[in-house]
């Protein structure tokens, strides 16, 4: 069933990745029987969404990178058992610009914590491996190429810090604790984006990592809900948020398409 997946994309939540099924289908020409519909493969599981359409793969991975790397683990385990031939990664996602503002894509160069540490730290067996999180630079770069100049939106190919938590770990001042000041936040923004980090969120690092041990190319594309050196909060209406969702869709579905033509 899945020894012909070419490429496995996955963000967070269930609906985008079913939305996101249904486009991809459309770009790339896959027919479903006649009186057929796109069947939610893992439904039974209520964890995640799965959808396989032709070649590429769907999934939602929830949130933060406990959720992402049981995910993985069970995607590069399918791959492996189906004897699937070099497939492609992709984690299509939100984040915070850190000197980028809302409605723009990032497509992480590579990952760090947020001590600005290059590895994923996982505790195994009382002992703390470090695996590093190491992405697939010309990916990242080819995917820059195919920007088209009516695209409403920029791509800056950067450093993403993933964060364990969405509140204090990023220098958010409105969660339930903080004992920081806004002149403490900016400062700290202003330090990682010297340090080339342009982009947070919470699972590149973890994605970035597994996917190097496997031997997996892989990408991370996110679309920027909002610049943090100007604030913490979202502003923009659902309507463009829903809009600038579509962005990191749209872009590695043009890829899609564009190898799937040259193969």
């Amino acid at each position: 069933m899945f020894s012909d997946v070419k490429y496995v994309c996955m963000g967070g939540t269930p609906k985008r990745m079913e939305k996101f099924a249904y486009y991809i289908m459309n770009e790339i020409g896959c027919k479903l029987p006649a009186g057929t519909t796109l069947l939610d493969i893992s439904y039974q599981s209520y964890r995640y969404s799965m959808y396989k359409v032709g070649p590429v793969l769907c999934l939602s991975h929830g949130m933060g990178i406990p959720s992402v790397g049981i995910l993985l683990h069970e995607i590069i385990k399918l791959m492996y058992h189906a004897k699937c031939k070099d497939p492609i990664f992709f984690r299509l996602g939100t984040c915070g610009g850190i000197g980028i503002e809302g409605g723009n894509l990032v497509v992480s160069e590579s990952a760090v914590d947020g001590l600005l540490q290059p590895f994923l730290e996982l505790p195994v067996l009382g002992k703390l491996q470090r695996k590093p999180a190491i992405l697939d630079k010309k990916l990242a770069y080819d995917l820059k190429k195919i920007q088209q100049l009516d695209d409403p939106f920029t791509i800056t190919v950067g450093k993403t810090m993933c964060t364990y938590d969405f509140y204090e770990g990023q220098g958010r001042l409105d969660g339930a604790f903080c004992n920081f000041t806004e002149t403490d936040k900016l400062a700290f923004l202003r330090k990682i984006h010297e340090e080339n980090v342009v982009n947070m969120e919470m699972e590149s690092l973890c994605f970035a990592a597994l996917c190097h041990q496997a031997g997996i190319r892989g990408a991370v594309i996110c679309v920027t809900l909002l610049n943090r050196l100007d604030g913490d909060q979202v502003t923009a209406s659902k309507e463009t948020l829903n809009e600038w969702q579509e962005y990191p869709q749209q872009l590695v579905a043009r890829y899609i398409k564009k190898n799937m033509t040259h193969r």
